[in-house]
Order: C-alpha cells, then sequence, then structure tokens
C-alpha cells in the first residue's frame, strides 16, 4: 500500500465515520424539539427566538429583557419555573401576557 493510497483511505474513513455520526444525531435533534416548549418573558434584549409578536419580527428583536410578548425555546416543565422580571407571576409564561408595572 502506498503513502497515497493510505492517506485516502484515511481520509474515506473519516468521511464516513462523520456522515455515520451526523446520520446518528437526526432523530435525537428531532426528538429534542419535541422537549421544548415556548416561554415567554424570559428572553433578554435581542436574544429571543422567532416569531416574538406585536412589535417583533423574528428571532434577535426584543426590544428589552424579559419583553412580554417574547419567546425563548426552553426545556418543557421548565417555563415556569425560569424568572421573569415582568411576569404577574415573576416566572415564565407559556403564552404572551401584558407586563406587570
Amino acid at each position: 500500500m502506498t503513502a497515497t493510497t493510505r492517506t485516502l483511505s484515511a481520509a474515506a474513513l473519516a468521511l464516513a465515520l462523520g456522515s455515520a455520526l451526523s446520520m446518528a444525531a437526526l432523530p435525537t435533534t428531532a426528538q429534542a424539539a419535541d422537549d421544548m416548549e415556548k416561554c415567554f418573558g424570559v428572553a433578554m434584549k435581542g436574544k429571543n427566538d422567532c416569531a416574538a409578536g406585536a412589535g417583533t419580527t423574528c428571532a434577535g428583536t426584543a426590544k428589552v429583557d424579559h419583553q412580554a410578548n417574547a419567546w425563548k425555546l426552553v426545556p418543557k416543565g421548565t417555563c415556569e419555573k425560569t424568572a421573569s422580571s415582568t411576569s404577574p407571576t415573576g416566572f415564565g409564561q407559556l403564552q404572551a401576557y401584558k407586563a406587570k408595572s
């Protein structure tokens, strides 16, 4: 086996392994999305996820920290345990809300 053949074989092996690993991760990524929920009032300024509500167009458009109509994807079951300075309860909400004064 020549040096060129060994180099090509190593490259082919690395490519095949990388492809196999990335394909194995696909179901995990899809499953992870099912384990997430929208949480309003927990995103920091400019760090919200897409479709935040009136006055915003998409990801990164929250004008203030903990904006009441801006949401962030969080693991299911954690939203209403996450602090929010604008929420009436002091925690994230599963729906947009009117910020407390």
